[in-house]
């Protein structure tokens, strides 16, 4: 299991500052996510949420902020990217404009983002044959 975690500073009802832990994780193949929240000061912990799907834009932005990035890129040509088309728009529910763009990058540069993300990439691409790998 690939996973990241980040510790957010968060304000608590009780007026002090609090913890908001987030997590970003590979489970059962899937991609999961949560977040779960402490006060030291007035002893309230919630899970705020735990399931499958991506991650809300500040949960990725603090993972990368705390781990930084990784690229997910081709190691070889291939004849083809339809298959990591198929991949894209089946994965990450991306329109087929957004798809393509993220071909058009893993083609190029690689595709940026967090390493449970790539690494969930990774496996679903090498299942149809797209040769990549991550650059850590």
């Amino acid at each position: 299991m690939t996973g990241q975690t980040a510790k957010i500073a968060s304000p608590c009802e009780c007026g002090t500052m609090a913890m908001r832990q987030v997590n970003q994780f590979m489970l059962h193949d899937e991609l999961w996510w949560d977040s779960e929240f402490s006060c030291g000061s007035c002893g309230t912990y919630l899970c705020e949420h735990a399931s499958p799907g991506a991650a809300p834009a500040d949960v990725r932005e603090a993972l990368l902020a705390a781990h930084g990035p990784v690229k997910l890129r081709l190691i070889s040509p291939v004849p083809s990217l339809v298959p990591a088309l198929k991949v894209f728009r089946e994965a990450t529910a991306a329109s087929l404009t957004r798809a393509r763009e993220l071909v058009e990058e893993l083609s190029h540069d690689g595709v940026v983002g967090t390493l449970p993300v790539m690494e969930f990439l990774k496996a679903r691409l090498q299942t149809r044959a797209v040769p990549v790998d991550i650059d850590r």
